[in-house]
């Protein structure tokens, strides 16, 4: 049921440009150029154009996408652009050369699967693999590690965004643009996450460990601004947000402030030295191993199970499971509790004890006794044909 209604939300959430506005085609030198739907002739980007690579991307998923990697000489960071609903690749060109520019970064764009000329239905798994493929292309063939990569996520973006960087701990930042907190969010004012709904953006944001910078319109009509700032706040690092008064859902680009608030992003992370990012990332990494470490020494079930008087953990293995003694209290004191003595009577006038010899449910007695050891408790015979040696 729940996998259904996940699909009916992807279909209401997916709206890509039908026709696409672009095609690729292959050159004779075995590069791909990109064409104009409308004017299939009139090529979108100039055939000589060294600094723009198109590629076509395998996924996880058997979906072939296309991505544009926009290369700037002077860049020391990339940044990874996840761009919103109802756009493709064609569309975004030329912000891609914008932000290549004014950011001084290296910028890659890619097309969902379903999208522009990916191949592919829309979905959200489709997305999140999509999103995994490119990073991968990243680091194999332009050798782009995770600590000098910018992920940037606008509006739907933000879900495969937010994804990929709960699996980066040492990604370099975030930028949500017209973030949302889920799915099912946007349609409606919910307080709880439901398994139907889709980019639970309201989980996935606790667990970036990065500076994250949300840019968001206070008269955006699609995704409240509610959205970006409950993103803002549930991060662990926030940036100083950006937030553009009048500003809409489609049209922050327009605003000088969104240009000059990104740059200023991209230059404080520029200098954020080797040093202070591991001086971030060590404390948490600590606090993660020594909580498995504890889980490891103790049981998972913590139900019903004694503490132990040492260590004071509900659930220890090596205290819970042991006998205890009445008088001291302390796990395993087997020679003083557990050992018959020599030469008393089995009567058993204080048969509940653990310390009792007498017991006659207690292990480890003679052979020659009895279930019942006396009359006192089981009415049963004893034989005691002679002294224990």
């Amino acid at each position: 049921m729940g996998c259904m209604l996940s699909q009916l939300a992807a279909k209401f959430a997916f709206f890509p440009p039908s026709p696409p506005t672009y095609q690729i085609k292959k050159r004779d030198d075995g590069k791909f150029t990109v064409l104009s739907s409308s004017s299939p002739s009139m090529p979108i980007i100039q055939s000589d154009d060294n600094s723009l690579d198109v590629l076509l991307i395998d996924t996880k998923r058997g979906n072939k996408i296309v991505a544009f990697y926009l290369r700037n000489p002077l860049a020391r960071l990339t940044l990874l652009y996840s761009h919103g609903n109802a756009a493709d690749l064609g569309q975004l060109y030329d912000l891609f050369v914008q932000l290549k520019v004014n950011l001084r970064v290296n910028l890659v764009g890619y097309d969902y699967s379903g999208y522009g000329a990916s191949a592919g239905k829309p979905s959200e798994s489709n997305t999140y693999a999509d999103i995994e493929a490119v990073y991968e292309c990243l680091e194999t063939e332009y050798g782009v590690s995770q600590e000098d990569l910018i992920l940037y996520g606008q509006s739907v973006g933000s879900g495969p965004t937010l994804h990929l960087a709960a699996k980066l701990p040492r990604l370099r930042g975030i930028v949500l643009h017209s973030a949302i907190l889920s799915g099912l969010r946007v349609l409606c004012h919910i307080k709880f996450t439901f398994c139907f709904d889709i980019y639970k953006n309201i989980n996935k944001i606790k667990k970036v460990k990065c500076p994250v910078l949300v840019i968001h319109g206070t008269e955006d009509d699609i995704v409240n601004v509610l959205h970006g700032n409950g993103l803002w706040e549930m991060a662990r690092e926030s940036y100083e947000p950006l937030w553009i008064k009048g500003g809409g859902h489609c049209n922050l680009e327009l605003y000088p402030d969104y240009i000059r608030h990104l740059r200023r992003f991209i230059r404080e992370m520029e200098n954020i030295t080797t040093e202070i990012r591991l001086k971030k990332i060590r404390p948490s990494q600590f606090l993660q191993t020594r909580s498995t470490v504890t889980a490891k020494r103790c049981c998972r079930i913590k139900i019903r199970q004694p503490k132990c008087p040492h260590c004071s953990r509900p659930s220890c293995i090596k205290c819970s499971w042991r006998p205890r003694c009445l008088e001291c209290w302390k796990p395993s004191c087997s020679r003083e509790c557990w050992r018959p003595r020599s030469g008393e009577c089995p009567s058993c006038p204080e048969c509940w004890r653990l310390r009792c010899n007498r017991c006659c449910w207690r292990p480890k007695w003679p052979k020659y006794l009895r279930p019942g050891c006396c009359m006192k408790c089981f009415g049963g015979y004893v034989v005691w044909e002679h002294t224990v040696g």
